[in-house]
């Protein structure tokens, strides 16, 4: 089957009960035994449930993984992931990543010992270089966040292949219907659900998706005893999201192109960052924080909200938003300037968006 086709049947055939050709909202926290260990797959929600289990099958077969596993926010897939290693233990992390993924690091596993090097994610060979012997894991993003650097996934795994560490790829900014990072050789993916797989600003979830089973149960065991599954409505909002992906994919990215070329030539505009593909861009603005303040007050369409992926456009100052949690100096370092503004192109109609674009950046109010 096709992208567009999975995303709308895998793991969701129709209700052997009743033909519901939708999956039912299995709205329970338990489930009746017909006698002690003898039950029909399922025990507790938290353990499982027949909605989120749809949910993780179409998340696993869209990244082309085996098993996916739902979570209830990036945040918890995120930290699934990380808890896979141990006190001591070492990990490479890319320098451009999400601010909220730099505070569990920096304020969570550091205090429980886990070790943390920066790599230049502009510099393959800062990877390797950065490995020692108690190195287990790599974890990147690609489109990086906020300036969408892109990593070279298969010839990084491949750098890292001798060194048998597991490679975990962020892929919330691509999504599956652009990349799929488990074909090039990536260990684990994780995502933000709430982002482009929801795509409607109404939830917050997470997924993590691999290939292997050791890692899998794994993290089975983890998401099970520490809980952090997304309630079942959540689950449903996500699969009925799932199956518009490919068609909203394709619009962000349409609009996204549309307004490049707006924006790059724009006598106001100091630089643009976009990967060539999707619905992200980012902008440093001529004239600092005031003609960012300006920008932002003036927009119309463009949401100034955290968050991205919606059909909505939106818009978001990265060093007070999504990356505060990085200290400015630090900030600094990795290229998120003051002047930085972060866009989520959403599926409007693109002449509105760019004339609001226009406004906003036209001098004076």
């Amino acid at each position: 089957m096709k992208f567009e086709t999975k995303a709308i049947h895998a793991g969701q055939n129709p209700d052997p009960q009743t033909g519901a050709v939708i999956v039912p909202i299995y709205q329970t926290s338990t489930f009746r035994q017909e006698a002690v260990g003898k039950h029909k797959g399922y025990e507790y929600s938290r353990t499982g449930n027949p909605t989120r289990k749809a949910l993780e099958e179409v998340l696993a077969t869209l990244e082309s993984g085996k098993f996916g596993l739902a979570f209830a926010s990036g945040a918890a897939a995120t930290a699934a992931v990380f808890n896979l290693l141990q006190q001591g233990d070492h990990i490479i992390v890319g320098d451009d990543i999400y601010g909220g993924t730099y505070r569990l690091l920096e304020k969570v596993f550091k205090r429980w010992g886990l070790k943390v090097t920066y790599a230049d994610v502009d510099d393959l060979n800062s990877f390797a270089k950065a490995v020692r012997k108690k190195t287990k894991m790599v974890w990147i993003e690609t489109p990086t966040n906020p300036l969408l650097k892109i990593t070279d996934i298969r010839k990084l795994a491949a750098r890292l292949e001798s060194y048998k560490v597991l490679l975990a790829v962020d892929n919330t900014f691509a999504s599956p219907y652009f990349q799929r990072p488990l074909d090039l050789g990536a260990d684990i993916v994780v995502h933000s659900t709430t982002k482009y797989l929801a795509g409607h600003s109404d939830l917050v979830g997470g997924a993590v998706i691999t290939n292997r089973e050791d890692l899998y149960q794994a993290l089975k065991f983890y998401q099970n005893a520490a809980g952090a599954v997304p309630g079942i409505w959540d689950s449903w909002l996500a699969l009925r999201g799932i199956k518009t992906l490919a068609i909203r994919m394709r619009e962000h990215d349409l609009n996204a192109k549309y307004l490049i070329s707006f924006l790059r030539k724009h006598p106001r505009i100091e630089k643009v960052y976009y990967p060539g593909f999707g619905g992200m861009i980012s902008l440093e603005l001529k004239g600092g924080y005031a003609a960012v303040e300006e920008f932002l007050a003036k927009l119309k369409i463009f949401l100034l909200a955290e968050s991205l992926g919606g059909v909505e456009s939106l818009v978001c100052y990265p060093p007070r938003m999504t990356h505060g949690a990085i200290p400015r100096e630090e900030r600094l370092k990795r290229g998120i300037k003051d002047n930085l503004v972060r866009l989520s192109v959403g599926i409007e109609d693109k002449t509105d968006l760019i004339e609001d674009l226009k406004q906003a950046l036209t001098q004076g109010r």
